[in-house]
């Protein structure tokens, strides 16, 4: 369906420092995968597809003087550990062409399948050295209805959602001819507190494996099952709905500080997916979801931090607590789990990670992979986007329609959105085992 037209490879607009950058702690836990979205605009009438792929060349190149990290190469220095060369290798450009028009997207609710996977450049993670992989992967595809979408994806070892929406909307100003905002910063020295702890101070279970299903020794079975992806929208009113039933007058209701829409709409997905898998009463099942350090570690991270800051922290429950206690209950697990992530807590996981060998922690976050960790059936992983500025991708050339996740590479991943409309609603893209994703489609509604 798409076809490539050309690739280019885009390297900065001028002169950047040739240096080695060393990797913080929390960069060397992260994916080895590029973190993948899709941006979907309308051109203008008077800008044609060609004056488009010029436009983001043209920008792109001036962005990467500002962040020239994304122009270079990682390089593994044993046990699992890398280290960036920043030498202005470049980024790499695709130009595509597809028959489909964007409202075959519209139709399917831009659900991040096979489709969408064609708008992201590929990478053979197996098959090529990681040297040689491009940090920063960018597809310009345009559609016979004259609109285009943009596909990027940037590696996860370097950046977190966060800095990845900073990545691109100083690109999409420099797009724009607009004066740039936040500079990034590039250090990575400020995620290092001098001399750690001689222990860790607490369990960090989230950096154990996930519970296995009952029954079962490993999750070899589990990794090989086909997944479906759902994407799936709470109007406002039900997101009310959902909020204020975690706060009913139960044995679980926070006085003093009310359980917010993310806690209540999070804790709705846990329970659905439990019960839409049938698990078992006994059944531990973990919630991964990713914490946001900036603000929590003292001194706090100044803004414009480029790089990882954000760890997986985890709630844990039984199947049986979780269905037969309400919404509250898990609402609960996951507020306590978050309010864990202390400026001490966060330099005890720091201590836990900074190992000679971690490729324990490594993993790929793919379909059907046997290598690394696997959260999937019994556990799952909610990433929220509601605090991100998503829609701010404005490189003038014409209305932006859709922005989200372009792949989800694996059971149990899912993502909670803010809705296009800016109106209180969300998305909720979920991806589970093909058998389970009917029931649990019929639960996310059903039990509001």
């Amino acid at each position: 369906m798409v076809n490539v037209a050309a690739t280019y490879t885009v390297q900065p607009a001028e002169s950047t420092p040739n240096e080695i950058l060393q990797l913080s702690e929390i960069d060397q836990t992260k994916t080895l995968i590029h973190a993948s979205t899709v941006y979907f605009y309308r051109l203008n009438e008077d800008i044609p597809h060609s004056y488009a792929l010029q436009i983001l060349k043209e920008s792109m190149s001036k962005a990467l003087v500002l962040f020239y990290p994304l122009a270079g190469r990682l390089h593994e220095i044993g046990g699992g550990r890398l280290e960036l060369h920043c030498n202005a290798e470049g980024a790499t450009l695709v130009e595509a062409e597809s028959e489909l028009m964007i409202e075959d997207y519209t139709i399917q609710g831009f659900v991040p399948n096979e489709a969408m996977r064609e708008l992201i450049p590929k990478v053979e993670y197996h098959a090529t050295p990681i040297h040689e992989q491009p940090l920063v992967l960018v597809q310009l595809t345009k559609f016979s209805c004259g609109g285009i979408c943009l596909g990027l994806g940037i590696s996860h070892i370097l950046v977190d959602g966060i800095s990845a929406m900073h990545f691109v909307s100083e690109w999409a100003k420099i797009a724009c001819g607009e004066m740039t905002g936040i500079f990034p910063i590039l250090d990575r020295k400020i995620l290092r507190f001098g001399e750690p702890p001689s222990t860790p101070k607490f369990g960090h279970i989230e950096l154990t494996p996930p519970p296995l299903l009952v029954g079962q020794s490993d999750n070899m079975e589990e990794r090989k099952k086909p997944t479906t992806v759902a994407m799936l929208k709470l109007s406002k009113q039900q997101v009310d709905e959902l909020k204020s039933k975690a706060n009913e007058d139960t044995p679980y209701k926070n006085t003093i500080r009310p359980y917010t829409r993310y806690e209540a709409v999070a804790g709705h997905m846990w329970r659905c997916a439990s019960k839409a898998r049938g698990h078992k009463n006994e059944q531990l099942t973990r919630l991964h979801l990713a914490v946001d350090l900036r603000n929590r570690i003292q001194p706090p991270i100044p803004k414009g931090y480029f790089g990882n800051a954000v760890i997986r922290q985890a709630a844990v429950a039984t199947a049986g607590d979780l269905l037969s206690n309400p919404l509250a209950y898990a609402s609960s697990r996951i507020r306590e789990s978050v309010e864990k992530v202390t400026d001490e807590y966060i330099r005890s996981y720091l201590l836990v990670v900074n190992q000679q060998d971690i490729s324990w922690l490594r993993n790929f976050p793919t379909e059907g992979y046997s290598l690394g960790s696997f959260y999937g059936n019994p556990n799952m992983e909610i990433t929220s986007w509601t605090s991100m500025s998503v829609y701010e991708a404005d490189f003038g050339w014409g209305d932006l329609i859709h922005m989200g996740p372009a792949e989800m590479g694996f059971d149990g991943k899912s993502f909670i959105i803010p809705s296009r409309e800016g109106d209180g609603s969300l998305m909720a893209a979920f991806c589970l085992q093909t058998d389970h994703i009917g029931t649990f489609k019929q639960l996310f509604y059903e039990e509001i």
